[in-house]
């Protein structure tokens, strides 16, 4: 009983933090302004890249990125390490950053993506698949000089290479994941005019 009740409340600090981490306005706070209004509408990187330039822009990713890593962080030491059987407590917290960034707490549940949370959170969550699929992005963006090109074959050989290295269940978790970014655009691509 009293180690359900202690699962319980780690699931709970879990959501919280993450949700919470995720719905912080970086994008507005690095740039100053509210890309909720400008261009596609998206508060992340390449919205951010055509408003505000390539630099700024690139701390936007880093500090999306950073939610994800941190609220994943959380959740994997609450249960004991990546190694544990309760490493899903990582995803738990990814999950509610993505949900966080993707409908804020402080932005009027307006937000972005989640695509660089997804990152930040996968790196912390699956660093040996992460490292290889960024050589293998690296290299792609070396030969073809196209980042969107190279972060789209990313996004799809990411779950190929943790299936290899960890398994079908982690991969199973990264791909619940991806949904939510995956929904998220779909109900922004519904409520367009």
């Amino acid at each position: 009983m009293l180690a359900a009740m202690e699962l319980g409340v780690m699931i709970v600090v879990v959501i919280i933090s993450g949700y919470l981490l995720g719905s912080l306005p970086m994008a507005r706070w690095i740039t100053g302004r509210d890309l909720r209004d400008e261009g596609d509408r998206n508060p992340g990187y390449w919205n951010a890249r055509s408003a505000v330039g390539e630099r700024r822009a690139a701390w936007v990713l880093a500090a999306d990125a950073g939610k994800g890593a941190l609220a994943a962080a959380i959740g994997i030491a609450l249960a004991g390490g990546l190694q544990s059987d309760r490493w899903w407590l990582g995803y738990v917290g990814a999950a509610a950053a993505m949900i966080g960034h993707a409908w804020p707490l402080f932005d009027g549940f307006r937000g972005g993506r989640s695509i660089g949370t997804f990152v930040g959170a996968v790196i912390v969550l699956s660093p040996v698949a992460a490292i290889a699929v960024l050589a293998s992005m690296a290299m792609i963006y070396a030969s073809s000089r196209k980042f969107a090109l190279s972060a789209q074959i990313a996004i799809f050989v990411f779950p190929v290479v943790q299936l290899i290295v960890e398994g079908p269940y982690r991969t199973a978790a990264t791909g619940a994941l991806m949904c939510i970014f995956g929904l998220r655009v779909m109900m922004a691509r519904r409520t367009q005019p």
